[in-house]
């Protein structure tokens, strides 16, 4: 494996790159997916709150959730490509990390790379390519 990786991700897929040196191309070597991250809100939640009459009778209070099934989705995605990038990181197959993600996800996952990681990522954009070519992904690394 090279030293440059380059992750495009958004809340539902991501694509791993490698670059071997800096004007190379691009080569893919892995991909994620997470359809959880495509559902809607209504689809990831069956019920409304649940609700509770408390002790006094005198009303009733709604449990609410403090982080939403989507935003949880995302979360959880984040920690998976993180971890497996925490994992390369710790076996020194990474000397330098580009992060290309979608905006909303991008500051998910800088929330959870480990500090380790956090060091190499030389370059981010706030952009979802995940979809795109090769060559538009390799002319925003530019």
């Amino acid at each position: 494996m090279g030293t440059q990786l380059i992750l495009v991700a958004d809340s539902s897929r991501a694509r791993l790159f490698v670059a071997e040196k800096a004007n190379a191309g691009l080569h893919e070597i892995e991909t994620f997916s997470h359809p959880e991250g495509r559902l809607h809100e209504q689809n990831m939640s069956s019920d409304l709150p649940g609700r509770h009459a408390g002790n006094t009778g005198s009303g009733s209070h709604i449990y609410q959730e403090e982080t939403e099934p989507k935003e949880q989705e995302m979360i959880d995605f984040a920690k998976r490509l993180t971890s497996y990038l925490d994992d390369l990181v710790s076996k020194h197959k990474v000397n330098n990390l580009s992060i290309i993600a979608a905006p909303s996800f991008l500051g998910v996952l800088r929330k959870n790379l480990s500090d380790q990681t956090d060091k190499l990522v030389s370059f981010e954009l706030d952009k979802n390519l995940v979809t795109h070519s090769v060559d538009d992904i390799q002319k925003h690394l530019s």
